[in-house]
């Protein structure tokens, strides 16, 4: 009887019954008394098979840790820094397929150097409480598999930009990759300038932006974005170096934050850069990026970060630093906004103004008032100028093309064509 019922109920877990057999003869002989002693012993003997988890949730870890790897929201950063980029060095019918493979190689090269940052930063980032929980040093994935991930993103990312894009535009993303992996991310160990030296790296983004929007070209208008990424990164990371310096000092970085206990050099240097952001609307008007209301709009915009990191010098403080922090946040992107809201379609090379022009720009179109200037109508300004380039190789500067009053009041249209 026993042991038709322990062959049963073998089968029914789905194991073998010879060994809860043998275990029943032992347990009867032994006695009642430890018969279920003896097959408690029995069933933990038999190896139970390893639960496996479904494909779906092995898929979903392992992109959950790629995202770790490639620090998917600052690499959604870089994507937003060269599309605005991109649009702002458009022509006036902007190219979205163009647009797409460009934001779509800059994210696998940002991945790839992310990726890379992590590998050399593998033991400091085990010692930092922001890090500790990445992939890496977390265990999740070993290093040869980043590795390969790191390969396949950036060799991705440059192809993309190669073939979708342009030379240029490709060589300024691996060169980026280097800069940040090979560069930056050494000298995090041994100097405090490498806070700059990756401000750099954040500038170069807006440059593959336009370039791959001017069919490889970078023109004058291409340094604005540019330097507002340049500027910006400096309040922000400055205000994350200050509030982040214990966790720093554990992973051996240095960072001007720990040298400065006092948080007035890092309060500086943060309010300078805000400070530089303030003129970059009037650089913009003078290259003919954008009309003169920008100008306006990008010193107000600046000048609110500017107050938060002034705050920031008057009273350096985890508070004061995390309200500079929070105001870098928000100005990036509405200042980026607002220079595509207001951006002039850029022009073939040939029709790009003359620094001489570019001045009387900004002077005839922000100080009328004060030069005393008439006020122009619109439609003279279209009329003149469409006429010019609707026939580049007529004899627009002749009399008669545009009048004389014309020309006296826009003396930053070229009407003669050599």
């Amino acid at each position: 009887m026993l042991r038709s019922r322990c062959s049963s109920l073998a089968k029914g877990l789905g194991q073998e019954p010879g060994l809860w057999l043998t275990t029943a003869s032992r347990a009867q002989q032994a006695g009642s008394a430890s018969l279920l002693a003896a097959f408690s012993s029995a069933s933990t003997a038999v190896q139970t098979p390893a639960v496996a988890f479904p494909s779906w949730q092995r898929a979903a870890d392992l992109l959950k840790a790629y995202k770790q790897l490639s620090k998917a929201q600052l690499s959604l950063l870089v994507v937003a820094s060269a599309g605005a980029g991109y649009v702002a060095g458009s022509p006036e019918h902007l190219n979205w397929s163009g647009l797409g493979w460009t934001l779509a190689g800059t994210f696998c090269a940002a991945a790839c150097a992310n990726t890379l940052n992590q590998v050399y930063e593998l033991v400091p980032d085990s010692l930092m409480n922001r890090t500790m929980r990445r992939p890496l040093p977390a265990g999740r994935l070993p290093v040869g598999h980043a590795l390969a991930f790191a390969a396949v993103t950036g060799g991705l990312g440059v192809t993309i930009l190669a073939t979708k894009a342009n030379s240029l535009t490709a060589s300024l993303g691996a060169a980026n990759i280097g800069l940040y992996a090979g560069i930056y991310t050494p000298l995090k160990a041994l100097t405090p300038l490498n806070t700059w030296v990756g401000a750099v790296v954040g500038a170069v983004p807006p440059l593959m932006g336009w370039s791959a929007a001017s069919g490889g070209r970078l023109d004058w208008g291409a340094l604005v974005p540019a330097a507002a990424l340049y500027f910006w990164q400096l309040p922000h990371f400055l205000a994350i170096a200050w509030m982040c310096r214990a966790d720093y000092a554990r992973g051996g970085f240095k960072m001007l934050s720990l040298v400065d206990p006092l948080g007035k050099r890092t309060a500086a240097a943060a309010l300078r850069n805000a400070l530089y952001l303030m003129p970059l609307g009037a650089l913009a008007t003078w290259v003919g990026l954008t009309t003169p209301a920008f100008t306006v709009e990008a010193a107000i915009i600046s000048g609110a970060l500017a107050s938060t990191a002034a705050s920031f010098y008057r009273s350096p403080s985890n508070g004061t630093a995390r309200l500079l922090f929070r105001a870098s946040l928000l100005h990036l992107p509405i200042l980026l906004a607002c220079l595509l809201i207001h951006r002039i379609p850029n022009q073939p090379q040939h029709l790009q103004p003359s620094s001489q022009q570019m001045w009387a720009r900004i002077r005839l179109s922000l100080l009328p008032t004060l030069l005393g200037a008439p006020e122009l109508p619109s439609s003279s300004s279209t009329s003149c100028e469409s006429d010019i380039r609707e026939r580049p190789q007529s004899a627009a500067g002749k009399q008669g093309a545009c009048s004389l009053p014309e020309m006296q009041r826009y003396p930053f249209v070229t009407f003669e064509h050599g």
